[in-house]
């Protein structure tokens, strides 16, 4: 018997009951409306009965066919250490024009090796990188970063490929953790990593004031918006050679406020080579920085300051102090538009820091008797970079003979950067970046290698397309 047929009786079967009861004394519209509640119900009914039958039946054999290809899936995949496991990367081709330099190239996996030098031009951008995440039971992560050329670790370990090998183990809960490894440096706003930062170029704080990595061991505390996290070891080295005996301490403690704007500082403590005096001298560095997103607008900023012990371009202590300030704004959600400004005063002793390296040969003073000095290892002020103290054409007494000397040895440049630039995200995997860059000084100190000329400003501009997976 059907269901439809079912209801029909049901329903015939109320109607009679309804009739030879004591309701039969009730007035006829009263009968009405019941027989509509009735009917509105038996069409409920039906409706439910036909979105049973249309539902599709179950096959219990291919539904546990199913089930155990997918343990079997599981299982594979756990036996093959893929669980929890994530890997990602990306390269940035980049095309680079630096007017005192008189260089207009693409930069792609060229390394700091081979007459190269990290300078402000050929920083950590022209790079390929892989990345390696492995999250194992009970918490333990495990992270191996690999760079072929401008990792952070290429300009000091020639030939590694490694920029980061660190665990992270958990000691007290998830929220305390032992850190260890080769682990790239904290410290500012902007990262390493050219889709990690807008700009091409990085600021000057991070490229002359900050280290680039640490090899030790230390520790991470998340406490609600708070983390801190400190590491004592070796700085820009994976092994200390003859004369590099005291380990560096480097912390960092971030605040995140809400859901927009937040705040951090580092620092670091301890002995660091020494590219003036030799061997390694002490080390005392803090920064803050903090940062507002939302929507469109981005602002970031920092100041930064510290000393080292006779690194100086005259033998004596280093000093600086600095500020740097990003804004962008995204006029649509695929077009940024952005500002950078960095500000470092680096006089003292004729200037320096510890990623300053004077390596150019310069004439010697005049001599007593007003001649020209001779070539000697004396050094210059950095060209490339303009750090160091100014440089001053002279000539002989009848004015011909002239060259570029070294000014006052004990007074270095102020050095100034102004950076705008351009991003347009092509696609969910591909950003286009354009910067024009202008660094000045208070100082003869940029070279200009068509007549060997040092002048006060120089001009940079970049296009780079940074693709990651």
């Amino acid at each position: 018997m059907t269901q439809p047929f079912k209801l029909s009786v049901l329903v015939t079967a109320l109607v009679s009951a309804a009739l030879i009861t004591p309701a039969l004394a009730q007035s006829n519209e009263e009968i009405l409306k019941e027989l509509r509640a009735l009917k509105t119900r038996v069409e409920q009914l039906e409706v439910q009965l036909k979105e049973e039958q249309s539902k599709p039946k179950v096959d219990v054999s291919e539904f546990n066919r199913i089930a155990v290809k997918a343990e079997a899936l599981e299982d594979n995949i756990e036996a093959q250490g893929l669980k929890q496991f994530k890997f990602s990367g990306g390269m940035d081709p980049t095309f680079i024009a630096n007017r005192a330099q008189k260089t207009s190239s693409f930069q792609f996996l060229n390394n700091f090796q081979n007459g190269e030098a990290y300078a402000y031009d050929n920083s950590y951008f022209g790079m390929a990188w892989l990345d390696l995440q492995k999250e194992m039971d009970g918490g333990t992560r495990w992270r191996l970063t690999l760079a072929p050329h401008k990792s952070t670790v290429s300009g000091y370990n020639i030939g590694s490929i490694v920029h980061e090998a660190s665990v992270s183990i958990p000691i007290d809960g998830l929220q305390k953790r032992l850190i260890a490894g080769a682990i790239p440096d904290w410290s500012g706003y902007e990262y390493l990593l050219p889709h990690q930062q807008k700009f091409i170029t990085h600021n000057l704080l991070f490229d002359f004031v900050a280290p680039t990595y640490y090899v030790g061991v230390g520790g991470e505390i998340t406490d609600g918006k708070w983390i801190y996290k400190g590491v004592l070891g070796n700085v820009n080295a994976n092994r200390y050679g003859s004369g590099q005996r005291s380990p560096l301490l480097s912390y960092r403690v971030d605040y995140a406020k809400g859901e927009f704007n937040g705040f951090g500082f580092a620092g670091q403590h301890g002995k660091i080579a020494n590219a003036v005096a030799g061997g390694s001298t002490t080390l005392n560095a803090l920064e803050v920085d903090g940062y507002f997103i939302r929507g469109p607008l981005t602002l970031q900023g920092q100041v930064a300051a510290g000393q080292q012990k006779n690194a100086a371009f005259n033998g004596g202590n280093a000093r600086w102090f600095g500020l740097s300030g990003l804004a962008g704004y995204k006029i649509t959600p695929r077009f940024e538009v952005m500002a950078r400004a960095d500000y470092l005063n680096n006089t003292k002793n004729g200037g320096g820091t510890y990623n300053v390296f004077f390596n150019s040969a310069c004439y010697a003073a005049r001599n007593e008797d007003g001649t020209l000095g001779a070539n000697t290892d004396q050094p210059c002020a950095d060209g490339v970079n303009g750090f160091g103290p100014g440089m001053v054409f002279v000539t002989d007494a009848n004015g011909e003979n002239g060259q570029w000397e070294v000014g006052d040895p004990n007074k270095g440049s102020n050095r100034y950067a102004l950076s705008l630039g351009l991003n347009y995200l092509l696609n969910q995997f591909t950003t286009i970046k354009a910067e024009y860059r202008y660094d000045a000084s208070n100082k003869r100190v940029f070279q200009y290698v068509n007549d060997g000329s040092y002048r006060k400003n120089n001009h940079v501009f970049g296009v780079s397309t940074v693709i990651t997976f």
